[in-house]
């Protein structure tokens, strides 16, 4: 709707985890480098942060920097059942009709990894929504899974991505063993008032418009209102555009955002 009115090409704010809408900011750079340094390593990868961080949106970018060595298996933890996860791995690694006892269906996905390391690939085995992972069976099964490695080589690196209480979560004793496993742990932060500022930009560049078009001040309340969170940002200035298309505006001010932020909620309509 407001995209030939503003004269962009694409929707600058859409909610789609777009990788070439990917804003690098010091933060996700270091967020990709070790995703993708532990990748290379076959290790054991952490990553967390708070929902709308753009951890999903690394992970596209992650998957599309790897080439033909790499057999990318990606998996969200809800679409599971307790003790499933084993097996759901065994079948995206192609393994036919695999055993429903655990000692022969680990015995059965170590001579695929083994065979997929004989022929130079690696599976990276990326899991997002952690922190919804059933009970501590799936834990068990992950650090089962971890077994299954040569004396001088991992076979594979795994990928767990989620939310802050993941990180809580494996600070349980409980979770010692799984927790040893992990080489590489990173937890991303939202934008600071500088990126958010440059997070807007860069995204109406990337949809077509060079021209400023939210205001100083617009920038500086929209920060206020999403905490630099890129999920919260694109909702908000989303919904700006909306109104100031609505307003015949050419460009989205102050007032735009504070009645965004009211239609969601985030300040009540007394205030100001």
């Amino acid at each position: 709707m407001y995209e030939k009115f503003y004269g962009f090409n694409v929707k600058p704010f859409s909610k789609t985890p777009d990788p070439s809408f990917l804003y690098m900011s010091k933060a996700h750079r270091e967020a990709l480098a070790r995703l993708s340094y532990g990748v290379e390593e076959r290790e054991v990868v952490v990553l967390t942060g708070e929902v709308g961080c753009g951890k999903t949106t690394l992970s596209r970018a992650l998957m599309d920097s790897l080439d033909d060595s790499y057999h990318i298996i990606a998996l969200v933890a809800p679409i599971f059942d307790k003790g499933e996860l084993l097996r759901l791995i065994a079948l995206r690694l192609g393994i036919e009709n695999p055993s429903t006892y655990r000692t022969e269906l680990l015995e059965e996905i170590g001579t695929t990894l083994f065979d997929f390391y004989r022929r130079g690939k690696c599976p990276v085995f990326i899991i997002d929504e952690g922190q919804l992972i059933p009970g501590n069976e799936g834990f068990d099964e992950l650090r089962l899974l971890t077994n299954l490695q040569l004396d001088d080589a991992n076979l594979f690196s795994l990928v767990l991505m989620g939310q802050p209480e993941l990180r809580t979560r494996l600070m349980s004793g409980y979770f010692e063993p799984f927790r040893q496993r992990i080489g590489i742990q990173y937890h991303l932060s939202p934008l600071d008032y500088d990126d958010t500022r440059e997070y807007i930009k860069f995204r109406l560049e990337r949809a077509g418009r060079i021209a400023p078009l939210f205001t100083e001040e617009a920038v500086e309340v929209l920060y206020r209102f999403s905490g630099g969170v890129p999920r919260k940002i694109n909702n908000l200035a989303s919904a700006a555009l909306l109104v100031g298309m609505g307003r015949e505006l050419e460009r989205i001010d102050r007032d735009v955002i504070v009645d965004v932020a009211r239609d969601f909620d985030l300040i009540s309509w007394k205030s100001h």
